[in-house]
């Protein structure tokens, strides 16, 4: 067995206080904490090996540390997502799960399909993306915080309005601590500038494109519509002709660009007659505004690309 050949793939699995290292076929396999002493440990070994790709399911932000230390240290690596490796594996007849499996198969996935290798944000936007998950997982607590209220005993109901009370004012410091960050880095006030100079684009909106798609105004419009989710793919076999569906890409994104989407049909001048035609030519209203949402930034991404803001109906018809 060529050993340098077979340890060219390296999997990661990554759960909330292990690392499950896998590399490539040798049957060489270990565990770490995920912790700074567990990493610092396995990028050593790593480094060791001079690996040509790293390839590591994304966890909910569990892996976040590993990859800044292989960053720093100049190892490849690619982000995955969980359920393309999980296709691969059932491909494979590999059904059982476990750990060090899930290791191995993320290796044999990397040989394989030679995954792209992520290219992490500067320290600035990963800040920012840091910030505006806090924002996100306060948002969530309070949510449920408001649900609870309505089934609480009496007796504790003022427990919950001062937990209320203090998500309030936690909202209130992150949002200071995002508006201060995009006010004093000049990078992110003139994209931001650009990016709110088109209508239905509000802060939050602006601020999540900034963080959670540094990609954008970097790459097509079929790229940037397929990395948040908002491309089409279909679903025909033989004489049959099935629905198209948007499938994966980046939730958090997807989520702010619907909400700015659902403003710009009633404000914008471009996305407002595109969707009025849509709904004329018999679309339904979900399937006008995915349209509508893809339109919308592929215009940003133009608008991204150029670094000019908002100008022209003509603006964003390539991209």
């Amino acid at each position: 067995m060529n050993t340098q050949s077979s340890a060219s793939y390296v999997g990661i699995d990554v759960s909330k206080s292990q690392l499950d290292v896998a590399v490539g076929q040798t049957g060489i396999d270990w565990q770490a904490g995920n912790d700074a002493v567990g990493i610092g440990k396995t990028v050593e070994r790593l480094q060791a090996l001079q690996p040509t790709l790293i390839v590591i399911e994304s966890t909910g932000g569990l892996e976040q540390p590993l990859m800044a230390e292989l960053c720093a240290a100049g190892l490849p690596f690619a982000l995955v997502h969980p359920g393309r490796v999980r296709d691969f594996a059932r491909s494979t007849g590999q059904l059982a799960k476990t750990d060090k499996l899930d290791a191995r198969v993320l290796a044999r996935f990397g040989e394989a399909v030679q995954p792209a290798p992520t290219q992490l944000p500067g320290e600035d936007v990963q800040t920012l993306n840091a910030l505006m998950l806090r924002r996100r997982q306060l948002l969530d607590i309070q949510v449920m915080e408001k649900n609870h209220l309505c089934s609480t005993r009496l007796a504790l109901r003022s427990r919950v309005e001062k937990h209320l009370e203090w998500l309030e004012q936690e909202l209130l410091e992150v949002a200071g601590l995002i508006e201060a960050l995009m006010t004093q880095i000049p990078e992110f006030r003139e994209q931001e500038a650009i990016l709110r100079s088109a209508k239905g684009v509000g802060p939050v909106t602006a601020a999540t494109l900034l963080s959670a798609l540094p990609e954008l105004g970097t790459i097509d419009r079929k790229k940037i519509a397929a990395l948040v989710g908002v491309a089409s793919y279909n679903d025909d076999s033989g004489h049959r002709r099935g629905k198209r569906r948007i499938k994966g890409g980046r939730a958090d994104v997807r989520q702010v660009l619907y909400m700015a989407t659902l403003t710009a049909v009633r404000t914008n001048a471009v996305i407002r007659p595109y969707y009025q035609n849509l709904l004329k030519g018999g679309k339904l209203k979900m399937v006008a505004l995915v349209a509508c949402m893809r339109k919308f930034l592929t215009i940003l991404n133009a608008m991204m690309r150029d670094m000019k803001p908002w100008r022209s109906p003509v603006l964003g018809t390539t991209a």
